[in-house]
């Protein structure tokens, strides 16, 4: 039987790990970050399709191409967590449990910045763990899934 999908769906300006920022948000690049999730999820008997695009409308079509296909997303949205009303619809028209991720805690941020729009329909939401953030994303989806009744 195959490994439970997990989608990683990473957005705007996280193609710039390592780089930008990085007293917070570290050194490692988001290579870096796409292999520390292959392996997390390889212990946990899961199998990950990690993918990132600056473009709101790639998001869309991606958070859409899980339904039916995968077990979970673990969404970083990254600035569209805050302002993406279609990002949000998208995963309400899906089946497929969401998983707000974020590396650095964002509840920490300036005053200015909106709240989540993803936290009105995530499953849950990991903030602040750096990379971990995913690992713990990876654990709580496995044990999701594993909670799912089967047949």
């Amino acid at each position: 039987m195959a490994a439970p999908l997990v989608f990683i769906l990473n957005g705007p300006n996280l193609n710039m790990l390592g780089v930008r920022e990085p007293h917070l948000y570290g050194t490692d690049t988001l290579a870096d970050l796409d292999a520390f999730c292959a392996a997390e999820a390889e212990k946990l008997g899961l199998a990950v399709d990690c993918r990132q695009s600056n473009h709101e409308g790639d998001l869309v079509d991606w958070i859409q191409e899980s339904h039916g296909r995968a077990a979970a997303i673990l969404l970083n949205a990254a600035a569209y967590a805050r302002t993406s009303m279609a990002i949000q619809s998208a995963v309400r028209a899906v089946s497929t449990p969401v998983l707000e991720i974020h590396i650095t805690n964002i509840y920490t941020k300036e005053s200015y910045r909106p709240r989540s729009l993803l936290s009105f329909v995530a499953v849950g939401i990991i903030s602040g763990f750096g990379f971990d953030s995913y690992r713990i994303g990876l654990q709580a989806a496995r044990g999701m899934i594993d909670a799912e009744p089967q047949g």
